[in-house]
């Protein structure tokens, strides 16, 4: 297993993306921080060209953050984490696009140049009741879960699921050592993999 200490002294930056989630799923905060700043950018990017808004390819990019956490356990490794974790963040786009969606469409018809009119049905854009419900479901149980944690863990949690604080930004926030912050971080984690599962 490695430690925090491995991935936090630089070797983070040599070590392949399979090594971080090994780390990771092992409970190594700084191994799924470093998995985070490693693809943060290039998703983004990605996710921008679907939603053509900066706030929206943020919204999605967290989300997927959070999924990835909370199903880091499930990755088994038969893709890269880059196409894994893209996929999600598509998704997570994707949903943000359908709900945000609101097509005009004439139901006359419209005319083109050439005189000739085409009737439209108007699209149904309800999401899917079963997408809709499952959702909820992730959503409740996982605020179930952080309100079960103890306060301490409970702020560092929301601090950086919230505002995607480094753990530097947690340990300023908080006013505690960057290695307190760390602790809190993991046994927090720990303690939302176990209520969840």
């Amino acid at each position: 297993m490695l430690s925090g200490n491995q991935v936090s002294h630089g070797s983070s930056k040599t070590m392949n993306d399979e090594l971080l989630v090994l780390a990771a799923k092992s409970g190594d905060p700084d191994a799924f921080d470093e998995l985070r700043r490693r693809h943060s950018r290039k998703v983004l990017r990605t996710l921008y060209r679907i939603t053509r808004n900066w706030e929206d390819a943020e919204d999605a990019l967290q989300n997927a953050f959070l999924k990835v956490f909370l199903h880091l356990n499930e990755f088994e490794g038969r893709s890269s984490f880059s196409s894994w974790f893209t996929r999600i963040a598509i998704n997570s786009a994707l949903m943000i696009m359908r709900k945000k969606r609101c097509l005009e469409v004439s139901i006359d018809g419209t005319d083109d140049d050439s005189g000739a009119s085409e009737r439209w049905e108007p699209r149904d854009l309800r999401e899917d009741p079963e997408v809709c419900y499952m959702q909820k479901e992730m959503r409740d149980l996982l605020k179930r879960a952080i309100v079960r944690l103890r306060p301490a863990s409970r702020d560092v949690v929301e601090l950086q699921q919230a505002r995607g604080y480094s753990t530097k930004e947690l340990a300023q926030a908080l006013g505690i050592s960057q290695a307190a912050a760390k602790s809190r971080l993991l046994r927090a984690r720990i303690a939302l993999r176990a209520y969840l599962q």
